[in-house]
């Protein structure tokens, strides 16, 4: 049988429920349930490559990183994000070996640390918008700012750094996961959206200050190796039109242009499923052949068609 390939990207949720479970063995916890779901996908006959978010895991490391900076030196952002992978791909690694277990089946596992180019005079580098670290007071705002940080006023709350969220433009680690996922192994990589590289005047590759959105990574990724399913994993087990209002509608099907007309008409807000949207739209433009939505608990009941949103060209 020809297996088919699938991009699944899983949100934050997959990982930290809420602001109560956050540590490390809550985090364990999150990965069992949604590595599950995964592993049964797997079962199908589905070839994974698994992406993840990991905005407060580098979180965590940036703040640990400030609080003991008195003593150490601290962690650059570029960094954080190659951490993270390697600890949340650890973590999905084992999950998913241990239920493959289970299933008396054998199946390799692995994690790509990916690096994620991305352009240096891209716009969003003088427009930074992503919150990211501490709150601080702002005379050390004001110092950060010296130092060459961008820095804002958070609603009362306090002074922020922001980092820019430029357009992931290629996936340096491509060709290694290609062939990894054509050797039947299971890939876990872009996480975080990947490590945000640039080229510098000399033409050598450098980590950047930057946040590169996942889901936009995720689409690149599946666009690239001609995966057959795009399955972005988030906290809802449908989309919504007119999500959290009293006339809204969960929409189980929706085509390219239905897509299009939804977002322009301002359906999918910014920080939730509008990046998941767009994200899909990219894919199905660059000759994707379908992509699902719903929350990890749904995915096997999404693949046979029961639940989920499905989106086609």
């Amino acid at each position: 049988m020809s297996r088919k390939v699938a991009v699944v990207a899983v949100g934050g949720n997959s990982l930290i429920k809420d602001s109560q479970h956050q540590t490390v063995p809550d985090q364990w916890d999150a990965a069992r349930e949604t590595g599950k779901h995964i592993a049964r996908m797997i079962a199908q006959g589905w070839d994974v490559v698994l992406t993840h978010g990991n905005g407060p895991q580098v979180g965590f490391i940036l703040r640990r990183s400030e609080l003991a900076a008195h003593e150490l030196h601290e962690v650059p952002l570029d960094s954080c994000v190659a951490d993270t992978q390697g600890a949340i791909g650890y973590m999905f690694q084992q999950v998913l070996m241990n239920e493959f277990r289970k299933m008396n089946m054998y199946k390799p596992v692995a994690t790509v640390v990916t690096q994620v180019l991305v352009d240096r005079s891209d716009p969003a580098f003088q427009n930074p918008t992503k919150p990211i670290g501490s709150f601080m007071d702002e005379a050390t705002a004001r110092r950060r700012q010296a130092e060459g940080w961008h820095v804002i006023e958070d609603a009362g709350r306090g002074w922020r750094r922001v980092v820019a969220s430029p357009k992931p433009l290629e996936i340096l680690e491509q060709d290694v996961i290609k062939t990894m996922v054509d050797a039947g192994i299971i890939v876990i990589a872009v996480g975080g959206g990947g490590i945000p590289v640039i080229r510098n005047e000399q033409g050598d590759l450098q980590g950047i200050a930057a946040v590169i959105d996942k889901d936009l990574a995720s689409s690149l990724l599946a666009r690239n190796i001609k995966a057959d399913l795009f399955l972005i994993s988030t906290a809802v087990e449908k989309v919504a039109l007119n999500f959290g209002q009293p006339n809204q509608v969960w929409l189980d099907h929706m085509t390219l242009a239905e897509a299009k007309a939804y977002m322009a008409e301002g359906h999918f807000k910014k920080g939730s499923m509008l990046p998941k949207i767009q994200a899909i739209i990219e894919y199905l433009e660059h000759g994707g052949k379908e992509a699902l939505v719903t929350n990890p608990e749904n995915i096997e009941r999404a693949l046979a068609g029961e639940t989920g949103t499905r989106i086609v060209p």
